[in-house]
C-alpha cells in the first residue's frame, strides 16, 4: 500500500530507519580522515562506476573553430568511452599556455534538447541559439558560464550527458527516462553510473590536453550538474577542486512530500542503486576532501530544504577540518532560488583563481549581494 501524500509505501519510515549509511562519516573518524577517504571510494566506485576500467584512446578531432577574441570556440568529438564517439564543445584562451580549466556539467532542468550549451554559447544552429539563450537568461542572468570562464583564461569542456543535446533523439521526453533507465538496469548497469563514468573520462581527457595544466582541473554544474561536478571531484584524480552549485542536501531530507526525489523520471539520472546503504549524499561530496570546493545553496530553493541543506554542509565541514584544509572548503547559502547568477559567478570565479594561484585578491565575500 502506499502512502497517500507520495508514492513513498506506507512502511517507509520503517526502511528509513533502516538507512545508517554504515560508512558514512561520524566523529570516530576524525583521527584518521584518510583511512575513512580511502574505504569510502572503494565502496563508491564499486557503486558508482561502470564496472573495469576504460583505457580506449579518445582520438579526438575539431570539426570546427570560431574566434571569439580572447578564445577560441571548438566544435569537436572524441571517445567518451568504448562505446560512445560524442560531440562537444571546447573553450580555449588565446596565448601561452598550458591553462588551468575547468570541466562544465550541463544541469537536468528537464529540457533535453540542449546540454552542453546551457553552459557554453552555441552557434551554428538557430533553434539551439535560441534555447540557449532561452536558459541562460532564466538560470544565469544572461550569461554563459563557461565562455565566462574562458574569457577569465581557462579552458572550458562541455560534454552531452547520455539523453541531452546531441545524444538525445526524437521523443525523448521526462516519460522516456524511465525506459533509459530500466534498460540499463537491464543491461547491467545504470543511467547515474553510466554518466558519471562518462564525467571521469571526460575530466581525464580535459586534464590530457596539451593547452591543460594537469595540476588545475575543476569541475563546475548547476542544479544536476552540481551533483556531478562533487561527485567527479570525488571518484575522479583528474579534478582538482570544483564548484558546486544548487544540489547537496542529506538522503533523508530530500525524502518528502512534493521532492523531485520521490517523483522517479528525473532522479533515475542521479540515483545509485543500493548508495544510500553506505554514503549519504554529504559523505560522497566529501570523499573529496581535501581538494577546493565551493557549494552554493539558495535560501528559497524549493527543490533543496535549508534545514538538510545546512546538516550536509555541517558534515562535510568536519571531513575537511580533519584533514587539517577548513578554508579549502566553501559553503554558502545565497538569497534567492534556483539560480545562478551574475553575481554568484563572479563570487566563484574569483574563488577558483584564489585557489589556483592565478589572483592574490580576495574574491568577493563568499555570500556576495542578494541575488538578482
Amino acid at each position: 500500500m502506499l502512502a497517500p501524500e507520495s508514492q513513498l509505501p506506507v512502511f517507509h519510515q520503517q526502511l528509513r530507519d533502516k538507512l545508517t549509511f554504515s560508512l558514512g562519516w561520524t566523529n570516530e573518524h576524525h583521527a584518521k580522515p584518510q583511512a575513512w577517504t580511502q574505504a569510502g571510494l572503494r565502496k563508491a566506485r564499486e557503486l558508482m562506476l561502470l564496472p573495469g576500467q576504460d583505457l580506449t584512446p579518445f582520438s579526438a578531432r575539431v570539426i570546427e573553430e570560431l574566434d571569439r577574441g580572447s578564445y577560441l570556440a571548438r566544435k569537436l568529438e572524441f571517445n567518451v568511452s568504448a562505446e560512445s564517439r560524442v560531440a562537444a564543445l571546447l573553450l580555449v584562451p588565446k596565448g601561452k599556455g598550458p591553462f588551468p580549466a575547468v570541466l562544465a556539467l550541463h544541469d537536468h532542468g528537464a529540457r533535453f534538447d540542449i546540454g552542453k550549451e546551457k553552459l557554453i554559447q552555441p552557434w551554428g544552429n538557430p533553434a539551439r541559439e535560441r534555447a540557449a539563450a532561452e536558459w541562460a537568461g532564466r538560470y544565469f542572468s544572461g550569461h554563459y558560464p563557461g565562455d565566462e570562464l574562458a574569457k577569465r583564461g581557462y579552458v572550458v569542456l562541455a560534454v552531452d550527458a547520455l539523453g541531452w543535446g546531441d545524444r538525445s533523439g526524437a521523443g525523448f521526453e521526462r516519460d522516456s527516462q524511465q525506459a533509459l533507465a530500466a534498460n540499463l538496469f537491464n543491461l547491467g548497469s545504470s543511467w547515474a553510473a553510466l554518466i558519471a563514468s562518462e564525467d571521469a573520462r571526460a575530466a581525464r581527457f580535459l586534464a590530457e590536453m596539451p593547452e591543460v595544466d594537469a595540476r588545475h582541473v575543476a569541475a563546475l554544474g548547476f542544479s544536476m550538474g552540481a551533483q556531478r561536478a562533487w561527485q567527479v571531484a570525488a571518484l575522479s584524480d583528474a579534478v582538482t577542486a570544483s564548484i558546486a552549485v544548487n544540489w547537496m542536501a542529506g538522503l533523508q531530507g530530500l525524502m518528502v512530500p512534493g521532492n523531485n526525489q520521490l517523483k522517479g523520471q528525473s532522479s533515475f539520472a542521479m540515483l545509485h542503486p543500493y548508495l544510500a546503504r553506505y554514503l549519504d549524499y554529504p559523505d560522497v561530496a566529501a570523499l573529496a576532501a581535501p581538494k577546493p570546493m565551493l557549494m552554493y545553496a539558495g535560501a528559497q530553493d524549493a527543490l533543496f530544504p535549508l534545514a538538510s541543506v545546512s546538516q550536509a554542509f555541517a558534515k562535510m565541514a568536519q571531513v575537511w577540518s580533519a584533514y587539517g584544509a577548513a578554508e579549502r572548503l566553501q559553503t554558502c547559502i545565497w538569497p534567492g532560488a534556483h539560480q545562478f547568477t551574475a553575481a554568484q559567478q563572479d563570487a566563484a570565479f574569483d574563488w577558483l583563481d584564489l585557489q589556483f594561484k592565478r589572483s592574490n585578491r580576495m574574491p568577493l565575500p563568499v555570500c556576495g549581494e542578494p541575488s538578482k
